[in-house]
């Protein structure tokens, strides 16, 4: 009888919707329009999924597609407008409920693994989707149609000239992925780098290019917590490239002062991250976040950038510029699922069904948020100062522009 009853409920859902969407349920019975005339086809394989159609959400949605409970056919952008469109309008709005819990899921042996969850899947899975650099964070299209792998490096140097790098220089980059940055840092611009990782992955990979490139006198990767890099007071610049996410809203302005207290006085500091785009906001509604900590990135949390302006001039630092790259990061993300779903069997083949399912709907999932202002991805350039002055204050903004 509840079978009856939800079925009736996703069907008035679909017709009262208007939706191009055609629904096969497990025992062959049909919902919606027919198959031959639908953008998306969602086929119901097990019973209990019923309830995330009769009340969808896209968190819930996302999370049965993910366990095998229905698949989603169709192109994957059609599937995203889709599901918001059928989900209720307030699915998405920013949860703003109290957010002190989390702060004790970020000691170091916790932190730690939760890098490992996310990035310790398979190199050779992330070689499949990312650039030839394997940089997996936001591009920078100076042109919009330029290839990923010319926006990533123009995102490498929109970095560099932000930090002003200068040969000789000594570069920290917190959280640096498989190397990029501070290979592109030191090939290209002189500098001496420093790159820590959490993930045995990324700093297996990282070292072995190091060692290919012939750079081991200038470029250490180190397997470290940012807590414990012991170098006080002798960077020049430093760079935190899609990690901040990971620190904690608890533990940011002790991020910042840690940053500060190892950058040299009048050093400069990059800080690029997705923030989220309402004010004293926990996540996005829906479902969406406690999906994203459970299946993608255990212990992050997003703050709004006011935020990181805050934290980081508590933690000693001036904040000399920022930028919103959201629009970037839509698109960079679209190239990654549409690589991904391109190399779908051999990605398979790697890392299993599930943990394909759950990269394609949270990278597809994130671009349409970006998409919709649901998310923000800022740079923060902020300086450490020498008796209240600021040495490399920029006067104007032509570091961000290069010649075509």
């Amino acid at each position: 009888m509840l079978d009856h009853v939800l079925i009736g409920q996703v069907q008035r859902r679909v017709e009262t919707s208007g939706l191009p969407l055609a629904i096969t349920l497990w025992n062959g019975d049909t919902v919606g329009v027919p198959a031959e005339r639908a953008d998306v086809r969602i086929h119901l394989h097990r019973k209990s999924s019923l309830k995330a159609l009769a009340h969808p959400s896209l968190g819930a949605l996302a999370r049965a597609y993910v366990q095998g409970a229905l698949d989603l056919d169709g192109d994957i952008r059609d599937i995203l407008t889709l599901g918001n469109r059928l989900c209720q309008a307030d699915d998405c709005k920013p949860d703003t409920g109290t957010a002190g819990w989390k702060w004790w899921r970020h000691t170091r042996s916790r932190d730690r693994r939760n890098i490992q969850y996310h990035y310790d899947v398979s190199n050779d899975f992330y070689g499949l989707w990312l650039d030839a650099e394997r940089i997996y964070s936001c591009a920078y299209f100076r042109d919009p149609g330029m290839t990923l792998e010319a926006a990533q490096r123009a995102k490498l140097d929109h970095i560099c000239r932000k930090l002003a790098l200068q040969p000789g220089e000594r570069l920290l980059d917190i959280g640096c992925g498989w190397g990029g940055l501070v290979l592109h840092a030191a090939r290209h611009y002189g500098v001496h780098a420093v790159g820590i990782t959490l993930s045995d992955d990324q700093h297996a990979h990282a070292s072995a290019r190091v060692r290919e490139l012939g750079l081991e006198g200038q470029v250490e990767v180190r397997r470290m917590d940012y807590r414990d890099v012991p170098e006080v007071g002798t960077y020049d610049k430093i760079a935190s490239v899609g990690m901040f996410e990971h620190v904690g809203r608890g533990h940011l302005a002790d991020y910042f002062r840690k940053i500060h207290d190892l950058l040299k006085p009048g050093g400069l500091v990059l800080n690029h991250g997705i923030t989220a785009a309402a004010l004293k906001t926990q996540g996005l509604g829906g479902g969406i976040s406690e999906f994203v900590d459970d299946y993608v990135f255990p212990g992050g949390e997003l703050v709004h950038v006011s935020e990181v302006l805050e934290t980081a001039t508590i933690g000693g630092l001036e904040c000399l510029d920022a930028e919103n790259l959201r629009p970037h990061y839509a698109t960079t993300l679209w190239h990654w699922v549409t690589r991904l779903e391109a190399q779908a069997a051999r990605a398979i083949e790697l890392i299993g069904e599930e943990k394909y399912r759950i990269w394609r709907i949270y990278m597809a999932g994130s671009a349409h948020a970006f998409e919709r202002g649901w998310l923000e991805l800022w740079q923060v350039l902020a300086g450490k100062a020498v008796d209240g002055r600021q040495p490399s204050y920029p006067y104007n903004r032509g570091y961000m522009h290069v010649d075509a």
